[in-house]
């Protein structure tokens, strides 16, 4: 053995007998646990929350920009209300969200086509009393040959109220015969029928029995609309464009069924009603409102705001009930016109559409009886 040379090896760690190890046995130190994080659903739960929220401030940011391209219409409707009519409005301080309120809905037969342009008369008259507590809806038909008391004019059928003296004169009439106040009054014409229901993409009627209706407004070239038969409405569900809508609630005379009359159509105009408050409330308009808002108020003439057309709004879309009413009367003949002598069931009737007693429908086998029904 060499001079310095040891029977044994140094290593790192002190002095061993034998031969060096080749690898480790030790343990490596240690190490301190870490917290256990957050479950992985909690941060899941986090992203749900963040996008509801997302999505909900969206809506409202939606809203507003339809609120806004709504109210930029409205305003100009605002604008096309005479001001003596607003006069006759009844002057309340009170939200629209929690009292009754009563709209008169005028419906005039003026329009852009050949021979209406100087007419003015109002081819439909429909109340509408929206009750928040209730939540209910309910409309009143009046018959356009009915004969009234217009003021400063005397007797006369309550359709040339508005040829004689505009909104005005019709509200002054209205109040004279059912003893009531108006709050707000919607005035159209039948253009403005026809495009407010196309803005919004037609609407879906339930049509209760087919109708085959006389001739009028025959949409063809000259020669066919001599062999033309009148407007068809097979019975069930059919989607209407605005011209369509419109001729089924103008209809007066049903080839196929002899009681349809002047009275009758009075419910198909409440049903075309009923459904362009539908639709005005779908889901569908509110995702195209910030594109076409101003278009819902283009065709109108009224008093209403936009944020109280909002809040009726809001109430139709909460009521979850309907009752439509009309008022009737005996059919005569004054003069070689033929028109409606009310009854006294019509001042029953008024009180059926307010809420006041329970409604009753129009008596059986009676063509022109009042009444009101339950939807």
């Amino acid at each position: 053995m060499a001079v310095g040379d040891k029977p044994y090896r140094l290593y790192r760690g002190g002095r061993k007998k034998g031969r060096v190890p080749l690898s480790s046995t030790s343990r490596p130190p240690t190490q301190p646990r870490r917290a256990p994080g957050p479950p992985k659903r909690r941060r899941w739960g986090l992203w749900a929350v963040l996008a509801v929220v997302g999505l909900l401030l969206l809506a409202v940011l939606w809203g507003a920009l339809g609120y806004r391209s709504v109210a930029s219409g409205v305003d100009e409707a605002n604008a096309r209300l005479p001001k003596n009519a607003k006069a006759q409005l009844a002057r309340r301080d009170r939200s629209l969200l929690s009292e009754p309120t009563t709209v008169l809905v005028i419906g005039t037969d003026g329009g852009r086509r050949p021979g209406r342009a100087d007419a003015n008369r109002s081819d439909s008259l429909l109340l509408l009393h929206l009750d928040p507590g209730t939540h209910r809806t309910s409309y009143l038909s009046i018959p356009r040959d009915l004969r009234v008391e217009i003021p400063g004019y005397g007797s006369s059928k309550i359709n040339a109220a508005n040829q004689m003296g505009g909104p005005a004169l019709t509200l002054a009439t209205v109040k004279a015969l059912t003893g009531l106040p108006i709050d707000h009054v919607v005035v159209v014409d039948f253009d403005g029928f026809e495009e407010l229901i196309d803005a919004i993409g037609g609407i879906d009627v339930n049509v209760p029995k087919a109708i085959l209706s006389n001739r009028f407004d025959c949409p063809y070239k000259p020669k066919r609309c001599a062999d033309w038969k009148g407007w068809r409405f097979e019975k069930g569900v059919q989607h209407m464009n605005g011209r369509r809508a419109l001729v089924y609630s103008r209809i007066r005379t049903n080839q196929l069924d002899p009681s349809d009359s002047d009275i009758t159509r009075g419910n198909r105009q409440q049903i075309v009603a009923d459904a362009v408050g539908n639709e005005i409330a779908s889901f569908g308009t509110f995702l195209r409102l910030p594109f076409m808002g101003g278009d819902l108020a283009a065709p109108l003439a009224t008093d209403l705001s936009a944020w109280e057309l909002a809040q009726l709004g809001w109430v139709r879309f909460r009521s979850g009930s309907s009752l439509r009413c009309r008022l009737g009367g005996e059919p005569t003949t004054i003069g070689g016109e033929s028109l409606l002598l009310g009854s006294e069931d019509n001042v029953a009737v008024i009180s059926m559409w307010l809420g006041r007693t329970a409604p009753l429908p129009p008596p059986k086998g009676t063509l022109y009886g009042a009444g009101c029904t339950r939807r």
